[in-house]
């Protein structure tokens, strides 16, 4: 008995509601319908004279049923669905589009919009994976694809795809770095260096979570992505410091490569021989001159290498 409430506490629930097809016949047909019930109420009137009580029951027969007939008609436009329910009981969701006409009058009908939806998020205060505060948006395009389940599986499913969509950009940012500043970020995926990546994955996040509803998430992207305001200057500064430690690295490891070819082909065409301590100083020498920021000044040196 525990093992069967165990499972049954871990089972997800589905969805109970699904599309169903909804028959219906040319609304023009229904207006003949309807035209032909007129005549039979003006048949109704001539009865009176020769059998009241079947008259009777006629013209308030089909008067209730030609008054209950204009709730049968429905115009479904382009890309927009209407929902049916009889008495409270979901019946089926009529796709077709143009003018249409219901056997049952007494449907409830409610109309979705199958077209598709943009929505941007607020902008969201949320900490990287290493605890910095950032602020980020997103564009969420969707369209309903199960009018049955939008309606009758969540309250307000406008509302259901802003809050989930926010959720789940909440947890993605959490998972990621903005930029790949420290060095265990390096390689690794980042929020601002990797867009398509994180595209990918948060459309397939929010689209999980909005199946439920029967909502297709056909695009979700970053909209905006900044430093919060009270670290943007701190992490301005220090991206900078990067790139500059960067660039040096790369300044450094050419002027290493230059001296080393340099000394080579000396030694290679024999143009001059060099002891340790001349080799040494004409490497110091080359790297001021090509790791400087500044232009050096040349020095001429009228004697010999020695004075």
């Amino acid at each position: 008995m525990q093992a069967a409430q165990t499972g049954q506490r871990s089972t997800i629930p589905r969805p109970t509601f699904k599309d169903a097809p909804l028959s219906s016949i040319n609304g023009f047909v229904g207006l003949g319908a309807h035209a032909l019930l007129s005549l039979v109420l003006l048949f109704g009137q001539v009865l009176w004279a020769f059998a009241w009580p079947v008259a009777l029951l006629l013209n308030v027969g089909g008067g209730i049923l030609w008054f209950l007939m204009w709730n049968s008609y429905v115009i479904v436009n382009p890309n927009e669905a209407v929902v049916t329910q009889f008495f409270g009981k979901y019946v089926g969701t009529l796709k077709q589009e143009g003018f249409r006409f219901f056997i049952n009058p007494l449907y409830g009908k409610s109309r979705i919009s199958l077209r598709i939806n943009n929505f941007e998020s607020s902008k969201l205060k949320v900490n990287d994976v290493n605890a910095n505060p950032i602020n980020i948006a997103a564009v969420v395009v969707w369209r309903v694809y199960d009018a049955a389940e939008a309606m009758f599986e969540v309250e307000k499913y406008q509302h259901y795809v802003q809050i989930q969509s926010e959720a789940a950009l909440r947890e993605m940012a959490t998972k990621y770095p903005y930029d790949a500043i420290e060095e265990k970020d390096i390689g690794g995926i980042t929020l601002s260096g990797h867009q398509d990546i994180i595209a990918k994955e948060l459309q397939a996040s929010v689209e999980a979570r909005l199946s439920r509803a029967g909502i297709a998430v056909l695009e979700a992207r970053i909209s905006y992505l900044a430093y919060s305001t009270e670290i943007a200057q701190a992490m301005l500064r220090r991206q900078q410091a990067s790139a500059v430690v960067a660039a040096r690295r790369e300044i450094v490891d050419g002027a290493v490569g230059m001296v080393e070819l340099a000394l080579e082909q000396l030694s290679a065409k024999q143009i001059i021989d060099l002891d340790e301590d001349k080799k040494a100083t004409m490497v110091s020498n080359l790297l001021v001159v090509l790791c400087s920021e500044t232009d050096t000044t040349p020095v001429v040196n009228t004697g010999t290498l020695y004075q």
